[in-house]
């Protein structure tokens, strides 16, 4: 449960190495969130996030995960639930893929829309049901504008964040009055070292969508753009007609 000054005292984060994930439990750490899971693929890169975090005073456990693996999803989480209650769930797995790549390459695209959305569905479902279960949390879901509107340089990409983001809407819906939150989170390009040397207009950094998704729990929105000024921006270029649309340089 939220400790007396309405801050989550667990979190269970999927994509336990995700630079978004770790920037936003550091805050929620430094906010006094005392018992943090990371799930991921064992690594390296998760036990020096546990290490981190530890370091910051955090009871942290690392557990097995693999969105590729829809099947152990529910024993997987289904244990760290019975650990004890959750209160907030971080969604940050995903790939982006290589477009050009993926074009040329049928299963690489596969592997993108596996992970990003039938993954996501798999374990946001399981999350979801136990949240319901404890009768309180909420789910934080890591979407994308690259969901608003399929852009030609990735739209295999862009159309699995959009099946993610319509998934997670409705989620949200089927969940109210029950003690349980679903928000949506809306970046634009994230400057990470996965996207270092791309510019990108109305871009962010790992930080900034952190405070973001803090921001957005106590408020207990449903969905956070990340800048926000994004919010009008892509309004405009839903709605563009697609002639004009393509011969944008977007």
């Amino acid at each position: 449960m939220k400790d007396a000054f309405g801050a989550p005292q667990s979190l269970l984060v999927l994509g336990g190495t995700s630079e978004i994930a770790l920037a936003t439990a550091r805050r929620l750490v430094s906010l006094r969130t005392r018992r943090v899971w990371l799930a991921g693929r064992p690594s390296p890169a998760l036990d020096a996030a546990a290490v981190e975090l530890r370091d910051r005073d955090a009871d942290v456990r690392t557990v097995a995960f693999d969105a590729l693996d829809p099947a152990a999803h529910e024993e997987v989480l289904g244990k760290v639930f019975a650990e004890g209650d959750i209160d907030v769930v971080l969604m940050a797995f995903g790939i982006a893929g290589d477009q050009a790549r993926d074009e040329e390459e049928p299963l690489a695209a596969v592997r993108v829309a596996q992970t990003n959305y039938t993954g996501a569905v798999s374990a946001g479902l399981v999350c979801a049901g136990a949240l319901q279960a404890q009768g309180h949390g909420s789910l934080v879901v890591l979407s994308s504008v690259a969901g608003e509107r399929a852009r030609r340089a990735d739209f295999i990409y862009g159309s699995s964040k959009a099946g993610l983001d319509a998934f997670a809407q409705g989620l949200g819906d089927a969940l109210q009055g029950t003690g349980v939150q679903v928000m949506v989170v809306r970046p634009g390009t994230v400057r990470t070292r996965a996207t270092a040397g791309q510019p990108e207009p109305l871009s962010t950094t790992p930080e900034a969508v952190a405070g973001a998704i803090v921001t957005g729990l106590r408020r207990r929105s449903e969905t956070v753009w990340v800048p926000g000024s994004l919010r009008v921006v892509m309004s405009a270029l839903r709605h563009a007609p697609r002639p004009l649309f393509r011969r944008l340089p977007v």
